[in-house]
């Protein structure tokens, strides 16, 4: 066994089976562990600009990877028109560098607010930086290796399906560059240690609020007001 062969195919199972059955666990067995602990009542005005630059960067651009999984030569026809691959490409970087800017004053924020920091956890710094080296990773891979929205189609996506179908194909990943491994290795890092971290709550929130039971509200103030002007 090579590094290879751990890194991109022993590595990448480890972090699916500990996402699924971690992620799982906690949210059928220990879902009041589960908090997403917001710090915004601490301070607001760098949350705001920070988490909103970044949620909407990030969000984008992992949408945009997605459909790229799922509909490799759709975005292959979509390329064929050189306008529209340029395009697609500048807008992936502007979004990502949007995404840097906000997890950079994310960090800031955790360690020049002196209330802030003191209730951040390891965790919570370790997940900043890791998403953090994972924009930066891919502004570098953006930026030194171009188009990748194509050669994305020809390499990852098969790569990815081959983990996902159980017929590992690293030998898709091996000759790539350093910094296109790094970002590829760095997701499923990310992968790994998200049911140990607050990002589970992107999950598990929404997926409470959908099977919660029904809740009546009742509005008694208008009552309460016509019955004050009675008395």
């Amino acid at each position: 066994m090579d590094w290879n062969q751990f890194l991109f195919v022993i590595f990448p199972y480890m972090a699916l089976t500990l996402f699924v059955v971690v992620t799982v666990y906690r949210a059928i067995f220990r879902p009041f562990t589960i908090s997403s602990l917001s710090s915004q009542l601490l301070e607001r005005k760098q949350l705001f600009w920070g988490s909103i630059s970044f949620h909407n960067g990030i969000l984008i651009i992992l949408l945009g990877h997605l459909l790229a999984l799922l509909f490799p030569q759709s975005l292959v026809l979509w390329n064929s028109v050189p306008f529209r691959l340029y395009l697609l490409e500048v807008t992936g970087l502007v979004l990502a560098l949007w995404s840097f800017v906000g997890v950079l004053i994310l960090i800031v924020r955790r360690i020049s607010v002196s209330n802030i920091r003191a209730v951040t956890q390891p965790t919570d710094m370790g997940v900043l930086l890791l998403l953090m080296l994972s924009v930066l990773s891919g502004i570098i891979t953006a930026t030194g290796y171009r188009f990748g929205s194509t050669w994305f189609t020809g390499v990852f996506s098969p790569y990815l399906w081959s983990i996902l179908t159980f017929a590992p194909r690293p030998e898709l990943v091996a000759p790539l560059p350093w910094t296109i491994q790094f970002h590829a290795f760095n997701f499923f890092i990310l992968l790994a240690i998200f049911p140990f971290t607050r990002l589970i709550h992107i999950i598990t929130y929404p997926l409470s609020y959908l099977f919660r039971p029904w809740q009546i509200v009742i509005w008694v103030r208008e009552q309460r007001k016509q019955n004050e002007g009675r008395s």
